[in-house]
């Protein structure tokens, strides 16, 4: 069974940083891709960054130049280093897993805060 689960949410002062990490398990299947969507209250779910097993990133506009997407692909671990961080980030982070022949994962969600 595949499972997907993240660390690394809290709360933190705008400007500051947090790194979040995903790692997924239960599969023999090769990774197509790893990243990371987030769910502000009562918007729907949005793409954060993707990055694939050949190491191509994607990245929303509002959070470029702030957020950086690395992978570890022997752990099948992502990784999102979030600098600069400002209180419309606020949201859960929902980390996405593609395996091949089995399809879309999706972890249990961690929550960023950015308040003062």
């Amino acid at each position: 069974q595949v499972q997907v689960v993240e660390s690394g949410g809290g709360l933190v002062q705008p400007g500051g940083s947090l790194r979040l990490s995903c790692a997924a398990s239960g599969s023999r299947n090769s990774i197509v891709r790893m990243g990371w969507y987030r769910q502000a209250p009562g918007n729907q779910r949005d793409l954060v960054a993707i990055i694939t097993s050949g190491g191509l990133r994607n990245y929303a506009d509002s959070v470029k130049g702030r957020f950086t997407i690395s992978r570890d692909n022997a752990k099948n671990t992502v990784f999102l280093q979030m600098n600069s961080l400002k209180p419309e980030d606020t949201a859960v982070y929902y980390c996405t897993v593609l395996i091949t022949l089995q399809g879309n994962y999706w972890g249990q969600g961690t929550q960023v805060t950015v308040s003062s």
